[in-house]
């Protein structure tokens, strides 16, 4: 479908949006198999001579000083309650310095009346804030002049290209032309003024694929292992054909977990900007990312849930990441994220 698609065909995107929301609120989308980050476990301090007072939580990622290594990760946009959701996310982003990726704004290209669900500057000026399209939609009448438009629209400071090859062919009548796609991702990571993050959307990336995208040119990885939501269940849970509905339950599980893709990666990149995302769901586990090599922890289905709750269950949501992740440090006697990383305290159970 190209960007000037039909109005029937703009409507059948948002109706997706819609779907996908209410089935991850509302439907048991997870993963069977882990994170593999269970596999993993720090090793106590039990005199970290700090104060816990002194612990900073503070990194540094594509330049932008966050308050703490959190990423709030793209979900959703395009509708009334994904508006809301998306404000609420943002100021939650902009309070506590979290950094923030929208859904998919491939609605808003085709339907550009719905923009203001993604215009989040508004409330949070300053977050590190990443715009996000489908890989897949370059085979599909996208190129440069869309991707810099939901750049533009969005003020963003990068641009996701989600991966979801699994998703498509799920998905009833999901795109499913990924012929050339790295080439023309090399094209856009050539002329686009802002970063290119390579995410996929919980199958994860392998050590293969990953230095295949680097040599692309593409600026950061989101690994986005599995383990979290599955979008072949997302996608079984909303269909009308038995086989798609067939596809997704057997394919609920497939995928690469979160710990294994972070190694992978980190194996063949030791610098590379790097997010881990895929079924984290409170502090531990975005420490234990850190740990592994990741450089910014992201959740999406948690602060879904807390940011359709009320503005008080995100808030509070956020005031416990931050504390999980503080008595991590203090309890393993560091006192930074960079020490986080560089300090021999996890080992495996």
């Amino acid at each position: 479908m190209s960007p000037s698609a039909a109005p029937a065909e703009a409507e059948i995107t948002q109706a997706r949006k819609a779907d996908h929301l209410r089935v991850c609120l509302e439907d048991d989308v997870q993963f069977r198999q882990t994170t593999g980050l269970e596999r993993y476990r720090f090793i106590h301090c039990c005199l970290p001579e700090l104060d816990r007072r002194e612990i900073d939580l503070g990194t540094n990622f594509l330049g932008k000083m966050l308050g703490a290594p959190l990423l709030i990760s793209s979900m959703t946009g395009g509708t009334e309650l994904a508006q809301t959701i998306n404000y609420r996310l943002a100021e939650a982003a902009q309070e506590y310095g979290l950094a923030m990726g929208v859904g998919s704004q491939r609605v808003s290209i085709e339907k550009p009346e719905v923009r203001s669900s993604f215009a989040v500057r508004s409330v949070a000026p300053d977050i590190l804030l990443f715009a996000n399209l489908g890989a897949v939609q370059l085979n599909y009448g996208y190129g440069i002049e869309e991707c810099q438009k939901a750049i533009d629209w969005l003020e963003a400071d990068a641009l996701i290209l989600h991966l979801n090859p699994l998703q498509e062919a799920v998905q009833t009548k999901g795109d499913t032309n990924f012929h050339g796609l790295l080439d023309k991702i090399a094209q856009l990571c050539a002329r686009l003024p802002v970063p290119v993050i390579a995410k996929e959307v919980g199958n994860g990336i392998s050590a293969a694929m990953a230095k295949r995208l680097l040599e692309a040119g593409v600026g950061a990885i989101d690994v986005a292992g599995a383990g979290g939501t599955s979008w072949a269940k997302v996608e079984s849970g909303r269909a009308n054909d038995p086989l798609q509905r067939r596809l997704g339950e057997t394919f609920a599980n497939w995928g690469i977990p979160t710990a294994d893709c972070i190694l992978a990666v980190r194996s063949i990149a030791p610098t590379l900007p790097l997010i881990a995302s895929g079924g984290l769901r409170h502090g531990l586990d975005v420490a234990k990312t850190i740990a592994l090599g990741a450089d910014l922890g992201g959740l999406a289905l948690p602060f879904l849930q807390a940011a359709a709750d009320s503005e008080t269950a995100l808030q509070e949501l956020v005031t416990a990441l931050k504390a999980e992740l503080t008595t991590v440090l203090f309890c393993t006697g560091t006192r930074t994220i960079a020490d986080l990383k560089t300090s021999p305290i996890l080992e495996t159970v």
